[in-house]
């Protein structure tokens, strides 16, 4: 997609949609380019497909990379505070044919892959911290919707 149709595609998402930001959908595609060479996938064809788990691991390396312990902050910032949202994103960008999906996406494959406290937080606490999290404070993200608001 040419840069100039991104954003007018963009834009219009913005508009339909303003639980995530502008930065959201550039950092998610961002991942996906990250999880891409990680994968060592082709640069076309339908062998660079992409599966919702690979893209989350991605998204969750690219993250800690660019931002370290911030990463958690930054995220919750656009409005990603789970793993579905970056699936709603996802999803958002199909819709606008920024992104490409196979017959067998969907949107439940980006439910509670992993939690965004032991992901983006668990790692840069100290010892004892992670132990406590280990005993149940860590934050769940199960009951995520993707409706969009209205």
């Amino acid at each position: 997609m040419k840069s100039s149709s991104f954003s007018e595609a963009l834009q219009e998402l913005l508009l339909e949609d303003d639980r995530y930001t502008e930065q959201a959908y550039h950092f998610v595609r961002e991942g996906l380019d990250f999880t891409i060479k990680l994968l060592a996938k082709p640069t076309e064809g339908p062998d660079r497909h992409v599966s919702g788990s690979e893209l989350l691991d991605g998204i969750r390396r690219y993250g800690l990379q660019e931002y370290g312990p911030l990463t958690r902050t930054v995220l919750n910032r656009w409005g990603i505070t789970t793993c579905r949202d970056v699936g709603c994103v996802v999803f958002n960008m199909v819709e606008k044919q920024i992104l490409g999906k196979s017959d067998d996406d969907q949107l439940d494959d980006f439910n509670e892959c992993f939690d965004f406290f032991e992901a983006f937080t668990a790692p840069f606490l100290p010892e004892f911290e992670n132990a406590a999290a280990d005993a149940g404070e860590g934050e769940a993200s199960a009951g995520d919707t993707c409706s969009r608001s209205s």
